[in-house]
């Protein structure tokens, strides 16, 4: 597997390619957007590229919507100190595979090309007759952030009503082995999202699937840890949540 590093910093260029070379990764650095688009060329040549967010010259979203144009399924993997939700969502846009946060382990960094480079194997389903690449449909709904891989599990249970159960699967790289995880939205939040938007949104529908998902990406990417003893809680309703709601409803 061929690997593209790109960052303006020298000494975390090296150790990056020091971990990935330990792991057996061919690596070839860029310490700006400019050479990178150089040796990225066609993308044919990488299997993923590792792309810094701050860079002198162009940055990394536009070195990203650039290597997308040359190639569209290019696993690029953003690195940052400064991820905010809007960027996420412009970087996501532009088909950014997934984001990593400086300064990181070497185990993160490992885990985070492999569950990207597994993300694309799994979402990919080939033709054996013809060897064209189709989606899959069977597939369920998986992501990566920070260097896991996660899958929520089809079935959700709501519990009695008073709370909105979850369940995922979370596994680093691309170990067959996965952790269980249930997120947990409490009766306090469901009461003042209810309250405020003056409607009730199922504990067991889409709306609060998709804030259990928010809260457990949010804890693997401030802790880069499992949540102690596979349960995460929301217990506290945020005005963005509360917004969230009333957009929801409105659509």
């Amino acid at each position: 597997m061929r690997v593209l590093v790109v960052d303006d910093e020298d000494h975390l260029r090296r150790v990056m390619r020091l971990t990935l070379e330990a792991s057996g990764y061919q690596v070839e650095e860029a310490a700006d957007g400019e050479s990178a688009l150089r040796l990225f060329g066609d993308g044919g040549h990488f299997d993923a590229t590792l792309l810094d967010q701050r860079m002198p010259g162009l940055d990394g979203l536009e070195t990203l919507r650039r290597m997308k144009l040359e190639r569209p399924d290019a696993v690029v993997i953003m690195v940052t100190a400064y991820a905010t939700i809007d960027l996420a969502v412009d970087a996501m846009k532009l088909g950014a595979t997934d984001f990593v946060r400086k300064p990181m382990t070497p185990d993160t960094l490992r885990n985070a090309v492999a569950a990207a480079l597994a993300k694309r194997e799994r979402q990919t389903a080939w033709d054996p007759a013809g060897g064209q690449a189709t989606p899959a449909e069977s597939e369920p709904e998986i992501w990566t952030t920070n260097g896991f891989f996660v899958r929520r599990l089809p079935r959700d249970a709501a519990g009695d009503g008073t709370a909105a159960e979850y369940r995922f699967v979370v596994r680093r790289g691309k170990e067959e082995a996965g952790s269980d995880v249930v997120v947990t939205v409490g009766q306090e939040v469901l009461a003042r999202v209810a309250r405020e938007s003056r409607r009730t949104l199922s504990p067991g529908g889409a709306f609060w699937a998709r804030q259990a998902e928010r809260a457990l990406v949010n804890h693997l990417w401030t802790e880069a840890e499992l949540p102690e003893d596979g349960r995460l809680v929301v217990n506290r309703a945020t005005g963005t949540m509360v917004s969230d709601a009333m957009s929801w409803l409105k659509d």
